[in-house]
């Protein structure tokens, strides 16, 4: 797969991820649309922000010696699309037409493996912190760009990973305020 990066979206950080591959072909040999946005929430290491650590974690350089936490989840091989930091920052890792390793097992409306027709977006923070004003604001920048380009992405069709792996995640957590991000995002349309 050609890597090139999403120039369309624009004020965003380029670091490329080793951990992405093709889109799956359905039997016509088409891939599926993209059709779903899977909000996220990360701070490695736990409950700490600004460091270098998620970058390092989507790129597969996370030295396990940094933090004892780092020794379990260093050779996990996950990624997503994009990374916001606290202060709006985005960073993207992966390019929107290719699969991202963030959802792992998981269903929507029915249809599994999520990974293979989502965009995943995480968002440096916890299940319980508040997430910052400049993070919403890049999400809704974010996700109306991706809405616009991908027109398969409705507003039904955004979700959280506490949603599409209830048995095994919780995130983006209690501290995501889903109506002030939708109420931002039809505003602003």
């Amino acid at each position: 797969m050609l890597i090139t990066p999403d120039h369309w979206l624009e004020n965003v950080k380029h670091i490329p991820s080793p951990f992405f591959d093709d889109r799956p072909t359905a039997d016509n040999e088409e891939t599926m649309p993209i059709s779903l946005l899977v909000v996220h929430n990360i701070s490695l290491p736990p409950g700490q922000y600004g460091g270098p650590y998620v970058e390092q974690f989507f790129t597969g350089q996370l030295d396990p010696n940094d933090h004892p936490f780092f020794k379990v989840i260093h050779n996990m091989g996950v990624s997503a699309h994009c990374f916001i930091r606290r202060d709006g920052e985005v960073i993207q890792f992966v390019p929107f037409n290719a699969r991202a390793w963030h959802a792992g097992k998981s269903s929507f409306a029915g249809v599994e493996r999520c990974n293979d027709y989502s965009i995943g977006i995480e968002l440096e923070g916890t299940d319980f912190d508040a997430y910052t004003q400049a993070q919403y604001q890049s999400l809704v920048s974010v996700t109306q760009a991706l809405m616009k380009r991908y027109p398969d992405i409705t507003l039904p069709r955004i979700t959280g990973h506490q949603y599409i792996a209830p048995q095994r995640k919780t995130d983006p957590g209690l501290g995501f305020d889903w109506r002030k991000f939708r109420t931002l995002l039809v505003n602003i349309a």
